[in-house]
């Protein structure tokens, strides 16, 4: 596990902490939508990094 990986992990999860604060101030949907792509594709991709 590497730096990088580390911190693409935990910026996805501080997108996921957002995406909750968003729904629970009824932000619009597509905002919500928009940050959900972003902490899946930050997870992921630290996830994968992982592996390499």
């Amino acid at each position: 596990m590497n730096g990088l990986s580390t911190v693409l992990i935990v910026v996805g999860l501080f997108f996921v902490g957002g995406i909750i604060s968003f729904v629970k101030q009824k932000m619009p949907t597509s905002l919500i939508t928009l940050m959900s792509v972003g902490a899946a594709l930050c997870i992921v991709t630290g996830l994968l990094q992982m592996e390499v």
